[in-house]
């Protein structure tokens, strides 16, 4: 297991923060996107509690959690001051101490999940929506739906469901994740979803190039 982020600065998150923007203009620009539609979210499974105060200062709003009992620490100590999003495997039985927290919640992939969410609906935050998250290589062991499963599971869904989310196979090569982002893409038209959540430290460029509307950065934005 990696070990917490330590020491954040605020003046280097920001100058990274600002080159990210400026990245995804640029690949937004040559897909022929608005810059302004891509979201960059900060992912903190690995930055401890206390140093969440470093991302306030340095301009970071928006940022996503993998585990229920982080997620209800921080929201305790930081409130308002971040928008939360949910991005981590969704287990069925810590549905009930997310949904009150959260904008989006990336990885809804079981119908067990489905369930938890329509059981425990009148604890959600009135805004909550939800991304299903899609196997679009068909990697074995990887979490998500098949994307055959997609029209099963939005007449199955409790809540709003605003678009999709996937994670490509590991690759050195940013490329290796665009035909993975393009099907993404493909099934979100195909079923008139906006939201893409796709793209990571390694592979973020080629998926604002491909359609991502939210982009989950760790590492990138902290070193």
């Amino acid at each position: 297991m990696a070990e917490l982020t330590s020491q954040l600065h605020p003046q280097r998150i920001r100058a990274n923060l600002e080159h990210l923007r400026r990245e995804i203009a640029a690949a937004a620009a040559r897909a022929g996107r608005d810059p302004e539609a891509v979201e960059v979210l900060a992912a903190t499974k690995y930055v401890a509690a206390a140093d969440l105060r470093a991302l306030q200062q340095a301009g970071v709003r928006l940022v996503g959690e993998n585990r229920a009992q982080d997620l209800e620490q921080k929201v305790a100590l930081y409130g308002d001051a971040f928008t939360w999003d949910f991005i981590g495997q969704l287990q069925s039985r810590k549905v009930r101490r997310i949904v009150p927290h959260v904008r989006l919640i990336h990885s809804v992939a079981s119908e067990s999940s489905l369930r938890e969410l329509e059981r425990h609906r009148d604890r959600a935050a009135p805004s909550l929506r939800i991304l299903i998250e899609v196997n679009v290589s068909g990697e074995p062991g990887k979490a998500g739906i098949e994307p055959g499963a997609l029209a099963h599971f939005l007449e199955l869904a409790p809540l709003p469901v605003a678009g999709l989310m996937t994670m490509p196979p590991m690759s050195d090569d940013p490329d290796a994740s665009r035909p993975w982002f393009a099907a993404l893409r493909g099934l979100a038209d195909e079923h008139g979803l906006e939201q893409l959540s796709m793209g990571t430290s390694q592979d973020y460029v080629v998926a604002v190039e491909e359609g991502a509307t939210i982009v989950r950065i760790g590492t990138k934005l902290y070193t």
